[in-house]
């Protein structure tokens, strides 16, 4: 019986001699590698990237924990890159730097109102009258003095970055910052007292 001997077609995915209608060799891709199966692609194509397991899943919450505390901290200490678009920028720090440099009235605003709030439960009507009295009197002043820095802050701001470059809304920033107390401030003060910028 003849026997047909033939070179197989180099299409890429066959090595070897045809004998007979049969391909006698390996049977590989043109890598070296056994041409996977549709099941197998299909499969590789949904496997996720990250192993679904419970050590990848711990990995990645204390992976993303310590990304939020060193964004939280940054935050804390005025670096730039951490900081909510109302804190940006130079002009913000200065007129951080500037209201953190003095005492302000209205850092005494919160400790003034409880002490108000006590004093609601003394058994005395004349006493809770005058107390009251006070913290309203107490409150224009520190109204007058959130006014001053407003102003100061803008003037000193105009005067080192230029008029015509002043940010709307700082001599705002500068004054709600002074009614906070300064421990409770976000970001953290970064001057001491009477430590005030240059202008």
């Amino acid at each position: 019986m003849p026997v047909s001997k033939t070179p197989a077609v180099n299409d890429g995915t066959t090595k070897g001699t045809v004998l007979n209608g049969e391909v006698i060799g390996e049977l590989a891709t043109g890598k070296g590698r056994p041409t996977p199966t549709r099941a197998e692609r299909e499969a590789a194509r949904k496997r996720p990237l990250v192993a679904n397991t419970k050590e990848a899943k711990a990995r990645a919450r204390a992976e993303l924990r310590e990304r939020q505390d060193r964004a939280r901290i940054g935050m804390a200490n005025g670096e730039e890159k951490f900081l909510p678009l109302r804190d940006k920028g130079p002009q913000k720090r200065f007129a951080r730097d500037y209201t953190d440099a003095g005492w302000h009235l209205g850092e005494f605003l919160m400790p003034a109102m409880v002490v108000v709030i006590v004093t609601t439960f003394i058994p005395l009507e004349f006493f809770q009258f005058w107390s009251f009295v006070a913290l309203w009197a107490f409150i224009l002043f520190v109204v007058g003095d959130m006014i001053i820095l407003s102003t100061t802050v803008k003037r000193k701001a105009a005067a080192k970055f230029g008029k015509d470059k002043l940010e709307k809304g700082l001599g705002w920033y500068s004054a709600m910052r002074s009614v906070q107390m300064r421990f409770m401030r976000l970001p953290k003060a970064q001057v001491k007292r009477g430590q005030y910028p240059a202008s």
